[in-house]
């Protein structure tokens, strides 16, 4: 990251700009760090100003205690400042129910823009699931057991044990290993899982939901009811796509959309 600016309690938040156009900040989920954005970026750079960093807790950002979601909230509104004073916002996963807290607070952003947030009404035992891995996340990362960790969240995810073990075994992990305890952020950031209904209804600006055709149903079920709980909310499919989405497919859909 080649920029550096200040969170209101402190934090240093690591950044980098590229392309030319309206600004665009691209928040990531779980498990990741901003160079996991840099792809879609760089797709983004001919139409926008495309903004990507580190969360409070992973790469060359700090990570202040105590967490809270607000603190968050405070980091996008330094970012936004830093890049300008005004940004649309794009976030995928839980980074985008962190950008829709972030609508709802308020700040100065012309737009806002999601992939796939995992809220999980749609699911029987959505909440149950949730209130289950929040337990055993809490537990393990109190214990110190940083694999376990990652382990309870790709199983979230949906990842078979097979591909959990190769991933135990591969160069990758002990990156993993790494940020691992920003999973409790995420997990704090998610809440209940449920759809937080009345803060979404609060959302003054456009608000984008995007979900992958070949994504599981109740993944684009969330999308749709993001968008019908929004004010101003619109619906969005890419079809063939996945929760990880390919940013040559999903560049051109969030450049029409920022471009208004």
């Amino acid at each position: 990251m080649d920029n550096k600016t200040t969170s209101r309690d402190g934090t240093s938040l690591a950044y980098s700009v590229t392309g030319r156009g309206p600004t665009v900040i691209l928040v990531s989920g779980a498990m990741s760090t901003g160079g996991t954005m840099a792809p879609l970026a760089e797709r983004l750079a001919d139409q926008c100003t495309a903004v990507v960093y580190d969360r409070r807790g992973r790469g060359g950002s700090g990570d202040t205690a105590p967490y809270a979601v607000d603190r968050e909230v405070e980091d996008l509104a330094a970012l936004i400042d830093a890049v300008g004073g005004e940004a649309a916002l794009f976030g995928v996963s839980s980074g985008g129910a962190l950008v829709l807290r972030a609508a709802a607070a308020g700040l100065p952003m012309g737009r806002a823009a999601v992939y796939e947030v995992p809220y999980a009404d749609h699911l029987a035992d959505g909440a149950a699931r949730e209130a289950a891995y929040k337990e055993r996340l809490g537990r393990a990362l109190g214990e110190g057991r940083r694999g376990d960790a990652v382990e309870l969240f790709l199983r979230l995810t949906g990842l078979a044990e097979e591909m959990i073990e190769r991933a135990r075994q591969s160069p990758m992990w002990a990156g993993m290993e790494a940020v691992a305890p920003s999973l409790a952020h995420d997990d704090t950031v998610m809440g209940d899982g449920l759809l937080p209904r009345d803060r979404l209804a609060a959302i003054g600006v456009p608000v984008l939901a995007v979900a992958g055709g070949a994504s599981p149903e109740w993944m684009r079920a969330a999308a749709r009811e993001i968008a019908d709980t929004v004010p101003r909310g619109a619906y969005r499919v890419l079809e063939g796509q996945t929760h990880m989405v390919e940013p040559d497919v999903l560049g051109p859909v969030l450049a029409e959309f920022l471009a208004g």
